[in-house]
Parts: C-alpha cells; structure tokens; sequence
C-alpha cells in the first residue's frame, strides 16, 4: 500500500461535494477523515450524509489535529488565508479553493508561509476552462492565426439575481474578487502569459439580493466587469463579466490574428479556427495527450506522494491573478492604466 494520506475539509459546499470528495475517495490509500463546517449543525449533517467519520469544533482543532495530513480549504475566501497560514504551519499539506485569497497582500502571506515550509505541498485549484490550454499554445505558436492582434474573454451568470452563492456578492466574504474575473484571467495568462497594465470600470446595478432565507441583504461586489487588459507585445484584450444573461454565442474566448481567428468555448470544450478568407469556422481536433481534465485531486495527492512540483494552479500563479483583480479596482477606482 502506498503512503496513506489523511484529508480534513473546512468547509463542504458545492464544489466539495461535486468534485472533491468523490475524487479523493477515487484514490487508492486516501481517507477523508474529518470535516468542518460554519456551524454545529450543518458540520454534523454533512459529515452524516458524506460519512465523514470526524467532525471538528472549528477549523483551528481540525488543522491542528496529528490524524490529519492534509486540508483542503474549501470554505469562502475570506478564510482561506488563516486557514491555509495555520495549517502550513501546523505541518499539513493544503488545497486551497479557486479565488486564492481576499486580496493580493493575503495571497502574498499564503505564499510566504508556503517558502517557509518548503516539505508541504501548497496548490490552488485551477481555473476549470483549461481543456484545451496546450493546443491553444501550440496553434498560437505555430502561427495559425497568424500575429495576435486581439482577444475577447466574456462569461455570464445568473448570481446576481438568484441568490445562490450570496457570498459571490459581498465583499466581507469574497474580498476584491469580483465575480469569475480571476479565474478567467488565469486561463488567459496560461495562452499570452501575464498582462502588464489594466483599465476597467466595474458596476453594481444591484445593490441587494436575496439572501438563502428570501430575505433581502446587501450585495457590494460588483455585478458586470469590462477589463481591457494589455498582455505581451501590447496585445489588448478585453475581458467581459456579468451576473445577468447569457453572451451571444457562449461563454468562452475569441482570439484574433493577422491571419485568422481561434474561438474557445468553455461550456461545449470546443475549439474552431477560421483562417483569413474563410467562409466560416472549423473545429479543431484536441489530441488526448493535449486534453486537460479534472484530476485535482489526483495531482494533490501526487504532489504529495511523489514530490512532484505543482503545475496547476501554485500560489505564485495565485498571487499573479489575485494582483490583476486588485489592479482592476484600482484602475477602475481612478480612470487610470494600472499594472497589475
């Protein structure tokens, strides 16, 4: 049997439930062996209907316990810098939920405690629209559209007027992040590499949502996004968010070049190119060994077992997306060109 690895989970909402539990309980040697969650109540009842065998008071009991290997954080993200920093320190591997921190200077502190206890594996998971990242590498290297001349990233959603996922809305639980933004620019910079200045003007044209009981609450974290941002070689692209609608056609990204254009739709996995002068667009084949899929937790635990380093997401990566989401207040705050 190989090295047994022992999880606790602070906090198991959707995610969790979807994707880590059942990917960790796919893994030979892997326990999951307690959980947390904000409440008595709720933290008994998922471990019941999970069967978690532990249950904690509080997340600094789970993270300090010797019967624990690894956390992963999976609570809102103005927990994930205390959480993380502790359970570092503590001796603990940690996974740490998409939209790393409340704030650059948080993801700068997790990266610190991460180089200061070099023998623990630190890993945030990736943005989930990367199924085809090294193909899209491969065709902008090759020339297939020719020079990047411009891009287009856009994503919609229903969070402003659902009530689902309240937390999404309000700043004292998300920090700067501000809808899908940093998650989107992660798979952006994975293709151009990182962006060198922003400008951008966020809107909250909903002040109040619907709290999970039907009640009305406070919502500060604004509901549509519009982000020019240059990347490598002055490449503008423009990054469209909001929580109302549908975009026309999908969510998903378009790349032009001299020469053509590559459209990547994150909903389908579909890629198209059309060459300059064509009459439209034909979908690109995305070779196996090119195709990314959810394996999380898989590469966690083989991080772990193994030594491997973390290709994605590490929290130098983090650090850079959660600076571009604090450069986009900070140009949008001013009127000026900020870089990240």
């Amino acid at each position: 049997m190989r090295e047994r690895i022992r999880i606790g989970i602070v906090g198991v909402g959707g995610i969790a439930r979807a994707r880590h539990v059942p990917g960790f309980r796919a893994l030979p040697g892997v326990e999951i062996v307690g959980v947390v969650n904000r409440t008595p109540v709720s933290t008994a009842r998922v471990a019941a209907e999970l069967d978690i065998p532990r249950t904690f008071d509080g997340w600094p009991s789970l993270v300090a316990d010797p019967e624990v290997d690894a956390v992963v954080v999976a609570t809102w993200p103005y927990l994930h810098a205390p959480v993380t920093i502790a359970a570092l320190e503590a001796g603990k591997h940690v996974l740490v939920e998409a939209r790393m921190a409340m704030d650059a200077a948080e993801a700068r502190a997790m990266l610190a405690a991460a180089e200061a206890h070099p023998g623990q594996v630190a890993m945030v998971v990736p943005a989930p629209f990367g199924f085809a990242d090294a193909t899209i590498r491969r065709l902008l290297a090759a020339g297939a559209i020719g020079e990047l001349r411009t891009g287009r990233v856009s994503w919609s959603g229903g969070i402003a007027t659902t009530g689902r996922d309240q937390w999404r809305r309000e700043r004292r639980h998300s920090g700067s992040n501000v809808m899908t933004l940093g998650i989107l620019y992660e798979s952006v910079a994975r293709w151009l590499g990182h962006a060198t200045e922003v400008s951008a003007v966020l809107r909250n044209f909903a002040p109040s949502q619907a709290g999970p009981d039907g009640s009305s609450i406070p919502a500060d974290v604004p509901d549509v996004a519009v982000v020019v941002a240059a990347f490598p070689g002055g490449v503008p692209v423009t990054l469209e968010i909001a929580a109302y609608g549908r975009p026309d056609p999908v969510n998903g990204a378009t790349l032009v070049g001299a020469g053509g254009v590559l459209r990547v739709d994150f909903a389908g996995s579909r890629l198209e190119l059309a060459a300059a002068g064509a009459a439209g667009f034909d979908e690109v084949a995305i070779p196996d060994d090119e195709r990314w899929a959810w394996r999380v937790e898989a590469d966690f635990v083989g991080a772990i077992r193994d030594g491997d380093p973390v290709r994605l997401t590490d929290f130098a990566t983090g650090v850079r997306y959660m600076a571009f989401t604090d450069a986009v207040h900070e140009a949008d705050r001013t009127g000026c060109r900020v870089a990240p």
